[in-house]
């Protein structure tokens, strides 16, 4: 009994003297609103889609002074890659180590004719604190069969929902999240409360959610901790702004 006590006293004393980054594995998303996102882990800090105020993100704060390592964005539409502090940016599609994060940039319309109004956009993949992450937050247009692969069975998937001339709709990205298999959804891209932007053709989430009936609704603020270990099934996330 004795020798068992000592064995639980040195265990409990080891795991107090590891660095904090081995303890703290919870991986923080803070949401800047629009399609912008600060990932935070003990390692890395980035930041998704940084936008000017205009159109429909008019009516929100600029995030110019977020703290990231680097940036992932769509594009370099001002909605959603706006870097006026000319940070480390990765924007163009292709394969790309930063450290110990490997990032994969998938090219697919932003648009539903092929690219030829807004061009391309920049679907990212990567791992973070041991979770696949995949942000789609700038595209509208049908993904191929080889970034079905790639981008297939995310823990985490960003998705825009809102519907008009640059993003998908509910249905749309319901189908997309059926191809994926995502854990968790997190959708972007879509009209919150009652104030109505005249700028903005965005519709809100009701189409989205009635096309997800296997999937869990939970309504969390700006800031959200994620543990890998213990991330939720088929859940749809919907951040406050």
């Amino acid at each position: 009994m004795i020798s068992k006590i000592k064995n639980i006293f040195f265990f409990i004393l080891f795991i107090s003297l590891l660095p904090t980054p081995l303890l703290a594995r919870n991986l923080l998303i803070k949401s800047l609103g629009h399609s912008s996102f600060l990932i935070n882990s003990t390692e890395k800090s980035i930041l998704i889609n940084p936008f000017k105020a205009i159109g429909c993100a008019s009516n929100l704060k600029e995030p110019k002074e977020v703290n990231a390592d680097f940036i992932l964005a769509s594009s370099r539409l001002p909605d959603e890659g706006y870097n006026p502090n000319d940070q480390l940016m990765f924007v163009e599609p292709g394969i790309y180590q930063f450290e110990d994060i490997l990032l994969n940039g998938i090219s697919v319309p932003h648009d539903r004719v092929d690219g030829r109004r807004f061009g391309m956009a920049t679907v990212w993949s990567w791992e973070q604190n041991d979770l696949k992450i995949v942000h789609m937050g700038g595209a509208a247009g049908d993904i191929d069969i080889n970034s079905q692969i790639i981008l297939s069975r995310p823990d985490i998937l960003f998705i825009s929902i809102g519907g008009g001339i640059k993003s998908y709709d509910g249905q749309e990205a319901s189908r997309i999240v059926k191809l994926l298999k995502p854990k968790v959804v997190i959708p972007v891209h879509f009209a919150r409360g009652k104030k109505i932007n005249k700028e903005c053709d965005f519709s809100n989430a009701d189409l989205f959610i009635e096309n997800m009936k296997d999937f869990k609704v939970k309504y969390v603020g700006k800031d959200f901790k994620i543990k890998p270990k213990r991330i939720d099934q088929n859940t749809i996330y919907i951040f406050g702004n």
